[in-house]
């Protein structure tokens, strides 16, 4: 039994460390990468300063001579550091790309550097012809900036993973056989153990309460605005907060069984899922590559056959594969990604993953969390009933009195009314919880109860259903008010919808985009903050694994989805939602699980994101029409299509060329501008 025990506890830890170890290798990898290409930019910067005064194309171009005996050798001994040290992220990346059968970006630019390579090493060697060590160098030194700052704009920080991890206590209480507490560390309990969780701890693992009674704040993991009051013989989530009331549980789920375990894999899978998505660069690479590779043929075919010799034929071929390798295509898009990730910064739009930002502008459905996104996850008194002689002005009154002794949300609701409303109230006399049913107390020497509508009709006190009933059957929450037994009126309180949702799902709705919400809280609740908001589609009292599965099913309909959310409940489904958007305000969880993240917790920023997504893709057209149209210019003249009357494109004014559109993609993306709507 001890050695069963001893195992489920090191599967346990093993499975705890596993998902830290392999977010860490995750981000450390990333970050390494990042590193080295800044690294190899700064070796081969360094080492291109004397490629370039050594060239003998260079020299003839600025009419110098600086000509020596054996000057090619040190240009090739420069040049060929550069190419394997510089070059070597783009030699590894193509044999990736081939072995995929998907080549992209890094196989175009290891075919331009290993042909101008080994092209102009047979140059130095013997073979007549001008050596492109110059091009190769300032090829590679253009490419690495370029993924170098992509990698910047793509790294995250940290991950979801460590921050679901970390919403677990790491101690728990666990009851010996002597009945005596004893703290442990959470991987050590086991199923069947009994755990003593005392007031506003959170709870260590999936469970069943033995003795006890409290309400449990699980809205981080369900979605459920409001505690939940759990009694004996009901299941408790590990992760969620424990109320005022102290509770025994018998643990049921540990390690991988938990539910919180689960959203974790569901993450990683949904994550893992994604990252093949090909950035709008790498296809235009691709075709470019397909293109290079049929004009150099075709080139050294042409010129095999009528051109003065096999060594022309060979520098023109060299020539169009060389400057097929666009220099601005490399930057085209990092630039302009660079841009409006800072731009968007600035509108409190923070941008995690660029891939699925991109993609935004195709988005036409977007999948709304209720608490906390649609609605500020506070309550506030929506509706003051009196049933007796009382004003509404009373009623708040002596509700706001017994309130102001509880910490509970819908207490603090309606606190903050009477405060509003400069409803000044009395502090009680005496006080009480009647526990599950309401609190009782003094107020100017009247005995006042603030109940539940479970009391009245435990306590058989009729009241006016034609009231309560359209009220209750919106999903509000009702407080009854008793003074001296006597039924005075009602407050109800509904979770307040934000402004600004109103206005953000009118213009989705402007620009043709679907708007659902989706929601762990009740149907009613969720039916009557739909009407508010004039939503296309409810979809209540999910389950977060529900909510994942929700997402998917909509994505099968053909739809492109967003999916906004701010709770750890909302993770997997941002994770599997064509664009994830947390919202600021909410958990860790769901921001590091999310593509894009809002600063301020405001659902019009949803159509910010629409909205520059779409104006960063055009951006990013005209900087790759800027990049690839002088390949496209470039690449027939470099061919010779032109000979017959003269016009040759050298490569020293092809070369000049392509500086030219390199120049002009980064003023291009340095002009690039958005408002904020």
């Amino acid at each position: 039994m001890s050695e069963n025990r001893n195992q489920s506890n090191e599967n346990h830890d093993h499975q705890h460390n596993h998902d830290h170890d392999e977010h860490h290798s995750h981000h450390d990898h990333h970050a390494h990468m990042m590193e080295d290409f800044k690294k190899r930019f700064y070796i081969s910067l360094i080492l291109t300063i004397p490629i370039l005064v050594l060239s003998p194309m260079i020299q003839d171009a600025l009419n110098v001579d600086l000509r020596f005996t054996g000057d090619l050798y040190i240009l090739f001994g420069l040049s060929t550091i550069v190419f394997f040290h510089g070059g070597w992220p783009f030699l590894k990346g193509m044999i990736d790309e081939v072995k995929q059968k998907e080549p992209g970006m890094m196989t175009l630019i290891a075919m331009a550097i290993i042909v101008a390579y080994g092209y102009s090493s047979l140059t130095v060697f013997g073979v007549e012809g001008r050596n492109f060590f110059w091009e190769l160098a300032t090829l590679i030194d253009i490419m690495l900036i370029g993924h170098w700052i992509e990698m910047k704009s793509v790294m995250s920080a940290t991950s979801s993973l460590e921050k679901l991890v970390e919403l677990m206590p790491n101690t728990a209480h666990r009851i010996n056989e002597n009945e005596e507490t004893e703290e442990v560390k959470v991987t050590e309990l086991k199923n069947g153990d009994l755990v003593l969780i005392k007031p506003g701890e959170k709870i260590p693992a999936d469970g069943n309460i033995k003795k006890g009674r409290s309400e449990i704040d699980e809205s981080m993991l369900t979605g459920e605005s409001l505690p939940v009051l759990k009694e004996t013989d009901q299941e408790v989530i590990g992760g969620s907060v424990n109320g005022e009331g102290s509770l025994t549980i018998s643990i049921e789920k540990t390690g991988e069984e938990s539910y919180l375990s689960q959203v974790i894999t569901m993450v990683r899978e949904a994550q893992d899922s994604r990252s093949h998505t090909q950035d709008l660069s790498d296809r235009m690479a691709k075709w470019l590559f397909y293109i290079a590779m049929a004009a150099g043929l075709v080139t050294f075919i042409i010129w095999i056959l009528v051109g003065p010799s096999f060594s022309y034929a060979l520098e023109r071929t060299v020539t169009v594969m060389v400057i097929a390798c666009p220099h601005a295509l490399g930057l085209a898009a990092p630039l302009v990604v660079a841009k409006s990730t800072t731009l968007a910064a600035k509108s409190g739009l923070l941008i995690r993953k660029r891939s699925s930002f991109e993609e935004a502008r195709n988005i036409d459905t977007v999948i709304f969390d209720k608490t906390g996104t649609l609605t500020l996850g506070e309550f506030g008194v929506s509706d003051v009933v009196s049933s007796g002689d009382l004003t509404k002005e009373e009623i708040v009154k002596f509700t706001a009195s017994l309130e102001s002794q509880s910490e509970h949300p819908i207490a603090k609701g309606i606190v903050n009314y009477a405060k509003e409303q400069n409803i000044e109230y009395p502090q009680p006399n005496e006080f009480e919880s009647l526990t599950g049913k309401g609190i009782q107390g003094e107020v100017d020497n009247k005995n006042v109860k603030v109940v539940s509508p479970g009391y009245l009709k435990d306590e058989q006190i009729d009241f006016d259903e034609s009231e309560f009933q359209p009220i209750s059957e919106e999903g509000k929450t009702i407080s009854f008010l008793l003074i001296n037994d006597k039924l005075e009126g009602f407050v109800a309180l509904a979770d307040q919808i934000k402004e600004s949702s109103k206005e953000a799902i009118a213009q989705l709705k402007s620009m043709n985009v679907e708007s659902m919400m989706l929601t762990g809280d009740s149907q009613k609740v969720a039916q009557w903050v739909g009407k508010q908001l004039n939503l296309d589609a409810i979809t209540a009292e999910v389950l977060p694994d529900e909510k994942a599965d929700f997402v998917k099913k909509v994505q099968r309909e053909g739809k492109r989805v967003a999916m906004t959310g701010d709770g750890v409940n909302d993770a997997p489904a941002l994770a599997n939602a064509d664009l994830g958007i947390a919202i600021g305000a909410g958990t860790d969880v769901a921001m590091e699980t999310a593509d894009i993240v809002l600063v301020e917790s405001n659902p019009k920023d949803v159509v910010n994101i629409l909205d520059l997504s779409k104006a960063t893709y055009r951006k990013m057209i005209q900087n790759l029409w800027w990049a690839a149209g002088y390949n496209i210019i470039a690449i027939p003249l470099a061919a010779g299509i032109l000979f017959p009357i003269g016009i040759v494109l050298s490569p020293a004014i092809g070369a000049l060329l392509m500086s030219l559109s390199t120049v002009v993609v980064a003023i291009n993306a340095r002009l690039f501008k958005y408002e904020k709507q």
